[in-house]
Protein backbone atom coordinates (compact mmCIF):
# COMPACT_ATOMS: atom_id res chain seq x y z
CA UNK A 1 0.00 0.00 0.00
CA UNK A 2 1.45 3.39 -0.97
CA UNK A 3 1.77 6.33 1.44
CA UNK A 4 -1.39 8.05 0.12
CA UNK A 5 -3.45 4.91 0.62
CA UNK A 6 -1.96 4.45 4.09
CA UNK A 7 -2.90 8.02 4.98
CA UNK A 8 -6.48 7.53 3.79
CA UNK A 9 -6.76 4.24 5.65
CA UNK A 10 -5.31 5.85 8.78
CA UNK A 11 -7.94 8.60 8.70
CA UNK A 12 -10.73 6.15 7.88
CA UNK A 13 -9.97 4.03 10.91
CA UNK A 14 -9.10 6.82 13.34
CA UNK A 15 -11.12 7.19 16.53
CA UNK A 16 -12.18 10.71 15.56
CA UNK A 17 -13.48 9.75 12.14
CA UNK A 18 -15.18 6.52 13.22
CA UNK A 19 -16.95 8.33 16.08
CA UNK A 20 -17.97 11.22 13.83
CA UNK A 21 -19.47 8.80 11.31
CA UNK A 22 -21.13 6.72 14.04
CA UNK A 23 -22.91 9.71 15.55
CA UNK A 24 -23.84 11.16 12.16
CA UNK A 25 -25.24 7.90 10.80
CA UNK A 26 -27.13 7.00 13.97
CA UNK A 27 -28.67 10.49 13.99
CA UNK A 28 -29.70 10.23 10.34
CA UNK A 29 -31.58 7.01 11.11
CA UNK A 30 -33.68 9.00 13.58
CA UNK A 31 -34.31 11.65 10.92
CA UNK A 32 -35.66 8.97 8.58
CA UNK A 33 -38.16 7.65 11.13
CA UNK A 34 -39.21 11.08 12.42
CA UNK A 35 -42.28 11.31 10.11
CA UNK A 36 -43.65 7.98 11.40
CA UNK A 37 -46.48 7.54 13.87
CA UNK A 38 -46.05 4.98 16.65
CA UNK A 39 -48.25 2.45 14.83
CA UNK A 40 -46.03 2.67 11.74
CA UNK A 41 -43.02 1.33 13.68
CA UNK A 42 -44.54 -2.04 14.55
CA UNK A 43 -46.27 -3.57 11.50
CA UNK A 44 -44.54 -6.10 9.25
CA UNK A 45 -46.39 -6.16 5.89
CA UNK A 46 -44.46 -9.13 4.45
CA UNK A 47 -41.63 -11.42 5.52
CA UNK A 48 -38.99 -9.52 3.50
CA UNK A 49 -39.99 -6.14 4.97
CA UNK A 50 -39.20 -5.74 8.65
CA UNK A 51 -40.87 -3.28 11.01
CA UNK A 52 -39.06 0.03 11.44
CA UNK A 53 -38.77 -0.69 15.17
CA UNK A 54 -36.90 -3.91 14.41
CA UNK A 55 -34.43 -2.11 12.12
CA UNK A 56 -33.73 0.43 14.89
CA UNK A 57 -33.07 -2.33 17.38
CA UNK A 58 -31.17 -4.69 15.05
CA UNK A 59 -28.61 -2.04 14.09
CA UNK A 60 -28.04 -1.43 17.80
CA UNK A 61 -27.76 -5.17 18.42
CA UNK A 62 -25.05 -5.28 15.75
CA UNK A 63 -22.84 -2.83 17.66
CA UNK A 64 -23.64 -4.54 20.96
CA UNK A 65 -22.82 -8.03 19.66
CA UNK A 66 -19.83 -7.45 17.40
CA UNK A 67 -18.15 -4.51 19.17
CA UNK A 68 -19.14 -4.07 22.81
CA UNK A 69 -19.69 -7.75 23.58
CA UNK A 70 -16.42 -8.76 21.92
CA UNK A 71 -14.01 -5.95 22.80
CA UNK A 72 -15.33 -4.43 26.06
CA UNK A 73 -15.16 -6.90 28.98
CA UNK A 74 -16.98 -4.45 31.27
CA UNK A 75 -20.02 -4.14 28.99
CA UNK A 76 -23.41 -5.22 30.33
CA UNK A 77 -26.38 -5.65 28.01
CA UNK A 78 -29.44 -3.53 28.67
CA UNK A 79 -31.66 -6.59 28.24
CA UNK A 80 -30.33 -10.14 27.70
CA UNK A 81 -33.28 -11.21 25.50
CA UNK A 82 -32.60 -8.46 22.96
CA UNK A 83 -29.81 -10.66 21.61
CA UNK A 84 -32.52 -13.17 20.65
CA UNK A 85 -35.18 -10.74 19.39
CA UNK A 86 -32.94 -8.59 17.21
CA UNK A 87 -30.46 -11.02 15.69
CA UNK A 88 -31.20 -11.32 11.96
CA UNK A 89 -29.45 -14.39 10.55
CA UNK A 90 -26.10 -14.71 12.36
CA UNK A 91 -26.32 -18.31 13.51
CA UNK A 92 -22.87 -18.24 15.06
CA UNK A 93 -24.08 -15.69 17.61
CA UNK A 94 -27.19 -17.63 18.62
CA UNK A 95 -30.59 -18.73 17.28
CA UNK A 96 -32.49 -15.70 15.88
CA UNK A 97 -36.14 -14.90 16.48
CA UNK A 98 -38.36 -16.03 13.59
CA UNK A 99 -38.06 -13.53 10.72
CA UNK A 100 -41.69 -13.71 9.63
CA UNK A 101 -42.87 -12.94 13.18
CA UNK A 102 -40.94 -9.72 13.77
CA UNK A 103 -44.20 -7.79 13.47
CA UNK A 104 -45.60 -9.75 16.44
CA UNK A 105 -43.12 -8.13 18.82
CA UNK A 106 -45.31 -5.41 20.35
CA UNK A 107 -42.86 -5.49 23.26
CA UNK A 108 -40.31 -4.09 23.75
CA UNK A 109 -42.19 -0.91 22.94
CA UNK A 110 -41.06 1.72 20.47
CA UNK A 111 -40.04 3.93 23.40
CA UNK A 112 -37.98 1.09 24.89
CA UNK A 113 -36.23 0.52 21.57
CA UNK A 114 -35.24 4.19 21.44
CA UNK A 115 -33.92 3.85 25.01
CA UNK A 116 -31.93 0.83 23.81
CA UNK A 117 -30.46 2.85 20.96
CA UNK A 118 -29.50 5.64 23.34
CA UNK A 119 -27.87 3.16 25.71
CA UNK A 120 -25.84 1.55 22.93
CA UNK A 121 -24.85 4.97 21.56
CA UNK A 122 -23.44 6.00 24.94
CA UNK A 123 -21.63 2.68 25.41
CA UNK A 124 -20.10 2.76 21.93
CA UNK A 125 -18.97 6.37 22.26
CA UNK A 126 -17.36 5.64 25.61
CA UNK A 127 -15.65 2.58 24.12
CA UNK A 128 -14.30 4.49 21.12
CA UNK A 129 -12.90 7.26 23.29
CA UNK A 130 -11.34 5.07 25.97
CA UNK A 131 -10.39 1.61 24.73
CA UNK A 132 -6.72 0.60 24.57
CA UNK A 133 -4.90 1.22 21.30
CA UNK A 134 -4.21 -2.49 20.83
CA UNK A 135 -7.94 -3.19 21.11
CA UNK A 136 -8.76 -0.29 18.82
CA UNK A 137 -6.74 -1.70 15.95
CA UNK A 138 -9.17 -4.63 15.68
CA UNK A 139 -12.34 -2.93 16.87
CA UNK A 140 -12.09 -0.03 14.40
CA UNK A 141 -12.60 -2.34 11.42
CA UNK A 142 -15.74 -3.83 12.97
CA UNK A 143 -17.11 -0.41 13.91
CA UNK A 144 -16.63 0.68 10.31
CA UNK A 145 -18.66 -2.31 9.14
CA UNK A 146 -21.30 -1.41 11.73
CA UNK A 147 -21.60 2.11 10.36
CA UNK A 148 -22.09 0.87 6.81
CA UNK A 149 -24.43 -1.85 8.05
CA UNK A 150 -26.65 0.84 9.54
CA UNK A 151 -26.66 2.72 6.23
CA UNK A 152 -27.95 -0.44 4.56
CA UNK A 153 -30.75 -0.59 7.09
CA UNK A 154 -31.58 3.06 6.54
CA UNK A 155 -32.35 2.14 2.94
CA UNK A 156 -34.41 -0.82 4.13
CA UNK A 157 -36.34 1.41 6.52
CA UNK A 158 -37.45 3.57 3.59
CA UNK A 159 -38.29 0.70 1.25
CA UNK A 160 -40.09 -1.25 3.98
CA UNK A 161 -42.08 1.77 5.15
CA UNK A 162 -43.08 2.52 1.55
CA UNK A 163 -44.34 -1.03 1.15
CA UNK A 164 -46.22 -0.78 4.45
CA UNK A 165 -47.93 2.52 3.62
CA UNK A 166 -48.90 1.23 0.17
CA UNK A 167 -50.97 -1.54 1.79
CA UNK A 168 -53.19 1.05 3.46
CA UNK A 169 -56.25 2.14 1.39
CA UNK A 170 -55.66 5.67 2.68
CA UNK A 171 -52.29 5.66 0.85
CA UNK A 172 -50.68 7.84 3.56
CA UNK A 173 -47.85 10.24 2.76
CA UNK A 174 -44.51 9.58 4.44
CA UNK A 175 -43.20 13.10 3.87
CA UNK A 176 -44.19 16.06 1.71
CA UNK A 177 -41.56 16.52 -1.00
CA UNK A 178 -41.30 19.24 -3.62
CA UNK A 179 -41.68 17.89 -7.14
CA UNK A 180 -38.38 17.65 -8.96
CA UNK A 181 -37.92 19.62 -12.13
CA UNK A 182 -39.54 17.82 -15.07
CA UNK A 183 -36.68 17.19 -17.48
CA UNK A 184 -37.21 15.53 -20.84
CA UNK A 185 -34.79 12.61 -21.11
CA UNK A 186 -32.49 12.65 -24.10
CA UNK A 187 -32.85 10.15 -26.91
CA UNK A 188 -31.47 6.78 -25.96
CA UNK A 189 -27.88 6.57 -27.16
CA UNK A 190 -25.35 3.75 -27.09
CA UNK A 191 -21.83 3.89 -25.66
CA UNK A 192 -19.38 1.34 -27.06
CA UNK A 193 -16.68 -0.53 -25.16
CA UNK A 194 -13.96 -2.65 -26.73
CA UNK A 195 -13.26 -6.23 -25.80
CA UNK A 196 -10.35 -6.91 -23.51
CA UNK A 197 -9.07 -8.02 -20.15
CA UNK A 198 -10.31 -5.74 -17.35
CA UNK A 199 -9.83 -5.41 -13.59
CA UNK A 200 -12.94 -6.21 -11.54
CA UNK A 201 -13.37 -5.95 -7.78
CA UNK A 202 -11.79 -3.80 -5.11
CA UNK A 203 -8.22 -3.54 -3.86
CA UNK A 204 -9.45 -2.80 -0.33
CA UNK A 205 -7.89 0.66 -0.05
CA UNK A 206 -11.36 2.01 0.76
CA UNK A 207 -14.11 0.47 2.85
CA UNK A 208 -15.50 -2.62 1.15
CA UNK A 209 -17.50 -5.73 1.92
CA UNK A 210 -15.81 -9.09 1.54
CA UNK A 211 -17.90 -9.97 -1.54
CA UNK A 212 -16.08 -7.25 -3.52
CA UNK A 213 -12.78 -9.13 -3.15
CA UNK A 214 -10.37 -10.07 -4.44
CA UNK A 215 -9.70 -7.77 -7.35
CA UNK A 216 -9.13 -9.96 -10.38
CA UNK A 217 -8.88 -9.93 -14.14
CA UNK A 218 -11.67 -11.03 -16.43
CA UNK A 219 -12.35 -10.89 -20.16
CA UNK A 220 -15.27 -8.88 -21.55
CA UNK A 221 -16.50 -9.07 -25.12
CA UNK A 222 -17.14 -5.88 -27.07
CA UNK A 223 -20.44 -4.43 -25.83
CA UNK A 224 -22.61 -1.35 -25.77
CA UNK A 225 -24.40 0.23 -22.84
CA UNK A 226 -27.35 2.61 -23.01
CA UNK A 227 -26.44 6.14 -21.99
CA UNK A 228 -29.38 6.44 -19.59
CA UNK A 229 -31.95 4.47 -17.61
CA UNK A 230 -35.22 3.21 -19.05
CA UNK A 231 -38.10 5.58 -18.34
CA UNK A 232 -41.69 5.06 -17.23
CA UNK A 233 -42.81 6.12 -20.70
CA UNK A 234 -40.72 3.45 -22.37
CA UNK A 235 -41.96 0.85 -19.92
CA UNK A 236 -45.55 1.90 -20.67
CA UNK A 237 -44.89 1.08 -24.33
CA UNK A 238 -43.91 -2.43 -23.24
CA UNK A 239 -47.10 -2.72 -21.18
CA UNK A 240 -49.29 -1.37 -23.98
CA UNK A 241 -47.77 -3.91 -26.37
CA UNK A 242 -49.00 -6.73 -24.14
CA UNK A 243 -45.76 -7.15 -22.23
CA UNK A 244 -47.44 -8.80 -19.26
CA UNK A 245 -49.57 -11.07 -21.49
CA UNK A 246 -46.88 -12.44 -23.82
CA UNK A 247 -45.34 -15.59 -22.37
CA UNK A 248 -42.60 -15.67 -25.01
CA UNK A 249 -40.94 -12.64 -23.39
CA UNK A 250 -40.61 -14.22 -19.97
CA UNK A 251 -38.41 -16.73 -18.22
CA UNK A 252 -40.47 -19.72 -17.14
CA UNK A 253 -40.30 -18.86 -13.45
CA UNK A 254 -41.00 -15.23 -14.27
CA UNK A 255 -44.10 -16.11 -16.29
CA UNK A 256 -45.36 -18.31 -13.43
CA UNK A 257 -44.83 -15.39 -11.03
CA UNK A 258 -46.72 -13.00 -13.32
CA UNK A 259 -49.67 -15.41 -13.39
CA UNK A 260 -49.66 -16.18 -9.68
CA UNK A 261 -49.16 -12.60 -8.50
CA UNK A 262 -51.32 -11.09 -11.27
CA UNK A 263 -48.68 -8.51 -12.16
CA UNK A 264 -49.87 -5.93 -14.69
CA UNK A 265 -47.44 -3.09 -14.00
CA UNK A 266 -44.48 -2.15 -11.77
CA UNK A 267 -45.08 -2.29 -8.04
CA UNK A 268 -46.98 0.79 -6.72
CA UNK A 269 -48.66 1.53 -10.06
CA UNK A 270 -52.46 1.46 -10.15
CA UNK A 271 -55.18 2.91 -12.36
CA UNK A 272 -57.49 5.73 -11.34
CA UNK A 273 -60.05 7.11 -13.81
CA UNK A 274 -58.20 5.43 -16.64
CA UNK A 275 -54.79 6.94 -15.74
CA UNK A 276 -51.76 5.19 -14.29
CA UNK A 277 -50.96 6.47 -10.79
CA UNK A 278 -47.68 5.89 -8.94
CA UNK A 279 -47.63 5.62 -5.15
CA UNK A 280 -44.53 7.38 -3.81
CA UNK A 281 -43.28 8.28 -0.36
CA UNK A 282 -44.63 11.76 -1.11
CA UNK A 283 -48.10 10.39 -1.91
CA UNK A 284 -49.88 9.21 -5.03
CA UNK A 285 -49.10 11.01 -8.27
CA UNK A 286 -49.76 10.54 -11.96
CA UNK A 287 -47.00 8.44 -13.49
CA UNK A 288 -44.30 10.77 -14.82
CA UNK A 289 -43.25 9.23 -18.13
CA UNK A 290 -39.86 10.97 -18.01
CA UNK A 291 -38.71 9.45 -14.72
CA UNK A 292 -36.68 6.22 -14.56
CA UNK A 293 -38.92 3.22 -14.10
CA UNK A 294 -38.46 1.63 -10.69
CA UNK A 295 -39.77 -1.16 -8.47
CA UNK A 296 -39.43 -3.76 -11.21
CA UNK A 297 -38.16 -7.27 -10.56
CA UNK A 298 -35.38 -9.06 -12.39
CA UNK A 299 -38.10 -11.00 -14.19
CA UNK A 300 -39.70 -7.76 -15.43
CA UNK A 301 -36.37 -6.22 -16.36
CA UNK A 302 -35.43 -9.34 -18.31
CA UNK A 303 -38.77 -9.44 -20.14
CA UNK A 304 -38.49 -5.75 -21.05
CA UNK A 305 -34.99 -6.05 -22.52
CA UNK A 306 -36.08 -9.11 -24.53
CA UNK A 307 -38.97 -7.05 -25.89
CA UNK A 308 -36.45 -4.35 -26.88
CA UNK A 309 -34.21 -6.90 -28.58
CA UNK A 310 -31.45 -6.19 -26.07
CA UNK A 311 -30.24 -7.65 -22.78
CA UNK A 312 -29.17 -6.58 -19.31
CA UNK A 313 -25.48 -5.84 -18.72
CA UNK A 314 -23.29 -8.22 -16.81
CA UNK A 315 -21.96 -6.82 -13.55
CA UNK A 316 -18.46 -6.91 -15.04
CA UNK A 317 -19.60 -4.81 -18.01
CA UNK A 318 -21.35 -2.35 -15.70
CA UNK A 319 -18.29 -1.93 -13.47
CA UNK A 320 -15.90 -1.61 -16.42
CA UNK A 321 -18.15 0.95 -18.14
CA UNK A 322 -18.42 2.98 -14.94
CA UNK A 323 -14.68 3.62 -15.13
CA UNK A 324 -13.57 6.54 -13.00
CA UNK A 325 -16.90 8.37 -12.96
CA UNK A 326 -17.43 10.56 -9.92
CA UNK A 327 -20.02 9.32 -7.47
CA UNK A 328 -22.70 11.89 -8.22
CA UNK A 329 -26.44 11.37 -8.45
CA UNK A 330 -29.80 11.39 -6.72
CA UNK A 331 -29.18 9.76 -3.34
CA UNK A 332 -31.09 9.72 -0.06
CA UNK A 333 -29.01 12.76 0.93
CA UNK A 334 -31.09 14.77 -1.61
CA UNK A 335 -34.35 14.16 0.33
CA UNK A 336 -36.24 13.21 -2.84
CA UNK A 337 -36.84 9.52 -1.98
CA UNK A 338 -37.79 8.96 -5.62
CA UNK A 339 -35.97 8.70 -8.96
CA UNK A 340 -35.75 11.90 -11.00
CA UNK A 341 -35.62 12.54 -14.73
CA UNK A 342 -32.28 13.69 -16.11
CA UNK A 343 -31.06 14.67 -19.54
CA UNK A 344 -28.03 12.63 -20.56
CA UNK A 345 -25.35 14.35 -22.62
CA UNK A 346 -24.54 12.62 -25.89
CA UNK A 347 -21.63 10.19 -25.66
CA UNK A 348 -21.69 9.99 -21.85
CA UNK A 349 -23.22 7.57 -19.38
CA UNK A 350 -25.76 9.18 -17.05
CA UNK A 351 -27.25 8.06 -13.73
CA UNK A 352 -24.79 5.25 -13.16
CA UNK A 353 -25.07 6.15 -9.48
CA UNK A 354 -28.24 6.87 -7.53
CA UNK A 355 -31.91 6.94 -8.60
CA UNK A 356 -32.37 3.17 -9.06
CA UNK A 357 -30.39 0.01 -8.44
CA UNK A 358 -29.62 -1.39 -11.88
CA UNK A 359 -30.32 -5.07 -12.46
CA UNK A 360 -27.52 -7.02 -14.11
CA UNK A 361 -27.79 -10.45 -15.70
CA UNK A 362 -25.07 -11.74 -13.35
CA UNK A 363 -25.91 -14.33 -10.72
CA UNK A 364 -24.63 -13.41 -7.28
CA UNK A 365 -21.65 -15.70 -6.84
CA UNK A 366 -18.14 -15.52 -5.35
CA UNK A 367 -15.21 -13.98 -7.17
CA UNK A 368 -12.22 -16.26 -7.85
CA UNK A 369 -10.43 -17.03 -4.55
CA UNK A 370 -13.13 -15.28 -2.50
CA UNK A 371 -12.77 -15.69 1.26
CA UNK A 372 -15.47 -14.51 3.68
CA UNK A 373 -14.55 -12.70 6.88
CA UNK A 374 -13.72 -15.01 9.79
CA UNK A 375 -16.34 -15.82 12.40
CA UNK A 376 -19.96 -14.68 12.46
CA UNK A 377 -19.26 -11.62 10.28
CA UNK A 378 -18.47 -14.08 7.51
CA UNK A 379 -22.22 -14.74 7.38
CA UNK A 380 -22.81 -11.17 6.19
CA UNK A 381 -22.59 -11.88 2.45
CA UNK A 382 -21.10 -15.23 1.55
CA UNK A 383 -23.89 -17.54 2.59
CA UNK A 384 -26.37 -15.80 0.28
CA UNK A 385 -24.47 -16.58 -2.91
CA UNK A 386 -27.19 -18.67 -4.54
CA UNK A 387 -30.38 -17.95 -6.50
CA UNK A 388 -29.97 -14.16 -6.49
CA UNK A 389 -28.93 -11.53 -9.04
CA UNK A 390 -26.52 -8.62 -8.70
CA UNK A 391 -27.61 -4.97 -8.84
CA UNK A 392 -25.25 -2.02 -9.16
CA UNK A 393 -25.07 1.73 -8.61
CA UNK A 394 -27.24 2.55 -5.60
CA UNK A 395 -30.61 4.32 -5.55
CA UNK A 396 -32.49 7.36 -4.30
CA UNK A 397 -32.66 5.57 -0.93
CA UNK A 398 -28.89 4.95 -0.72
CA UNK A 399 -26.46 7.22 1.10
CA UNK A 400 -23.86 8.79 -1.18
CA UNK A 401 -21.09 7.87 1.26
CA UNK A 402 -22.17 4.22 1.19
CA UNK A 403 -21.86 3.45 -2.53
CA UNK A 404 -18.87 2.77 -4.79
CA UNK A 405 -18.16 1.31 -8.21
CA UNK A 406 -17.47 -2.20 -6.90
CA UNK A 407 -20.51 -2.41 -4.56
CA UNK A 408 -22.52 -5.60 -5.18
CA UNK A 409 -26.15 -5.54 -4.08
CA UNK A 410 -28.19 -8.71 -4.55
CA UNK A 411 -31.83 -9.76 -4.51
CA UNK A 412 -34.04 -12.62 -5.60
CA UNK A 413 -35.46 -12.42 -9.12
CA UNK A 414 -39.02 -11.68 -7.94
CA UNK A 415 -38.07 -8.81 -5.58
CA UNK A 416 -39.79 -5.51 -6.43
CA UNK A 417 -40.00 -3.48 -3.23
CA UNK A 418 -36.49 -2.07 -3.64
CA UNK A 419 -35.82 0.91 -5.93
CA UNK A 420 -34.64 -1.27 -8.82
CA UNK A 421 -34.61 -0.30 -12.49
CA UNK A 422 -33.27 -1.04 -15.96
CA UNK A 423 -30.35 -0.10 -18.19
CA UNK A 424 -30.04 -1.72 -21.62
CA UNK A 425 -27.00 -3.51 -22.96
CA UNK A 426 -26.22 -5.24 -26.23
Amino acid sequence: MNSIAESVSSKRLSREYILEQFLKIRSFTHCLVEPLETEDFVIQPMESASPAKWHLAHTSWFFETFVLGKFDPSFESMHPQYAYFFNSYYLQTGVPFSREKRGMLSRPTVAEVFEYRSYVNDQVQNFIENCDEAVWVEAAKVLEIGNHHEQQHQELILTDIKYLLAQNPLLPTYREISDSEKVLPSALDWISFDEGIVEIGNTGEEFTYDNEHPQHQTFVQQFELANRLITNGEYLEFMNDGGYERSELWLDEGWSTVQQEEWKAPLYWFKRDGEWINFTLAGSKKVNENEPVTHVSYFEADAFVRWKGCRLPTEQEWEHACGDQKIEGNFVDNDQFHPVSLEASKGNLAQMYGDVWEWTMSSYSPYPNYKPLPGALGEYNGKFMANQYVLRGGSCATSKSHIRKTYRNFFHANARWQFSGIRLAR
